[in-house]
């Protein structure tokens, strides 16, 4: 197999020693949902005035977060995303998003 798509930043190697570094997978391994510290808060810094619910704490792979998002978005009746470790839920909505969590089993989330 041919994996030089993995190697498009290294121009050349003299050492002979030297063995490329295949990306490390950013999908750290899941804590269960009980285990999970999310902290909820309201944020309207660098958002023009607006008010985001900002879910952090979340330590697992990008799918999962992605996916947990998505149900809280679709819950919530509104737009978000996910990035860096952060879901973003436009508005405020702290108490329904801890609501939520909690029936989810994500016991330990508490609002800031």
């Amino acid at each position: 197999m041919n994996d030089w798509k993995k190697r498009l930043d290294i121009v050349y190697s003299t050492n002979p020693d030297y063995h490329y570094d295949k990306e490390n997978d950013n999908n750290a391994e899941t804590l269960p949902v009980g285990k999970q510290l999310l902290r909820i808060s309201l944020d309207k810094r660098n958002r023009k005035g607006k008010a985001v619910t900002l879910i952090t704490g979340f330590v697992g792979s990008d799918d999962d977060i992605s996916e947990l998002g998505k149900l809280l978005k679709t819950k919530c009746g509104v737009g978000g995303s996910t990035k860096d470790g952060e879901i973003i839920i436009q508005g405020d909505h702290r108490n329904k998003v801890l609501d939520i969590l909690q029936k989810e089993g994500y016991v330990k989330s508490r609002i800031i």
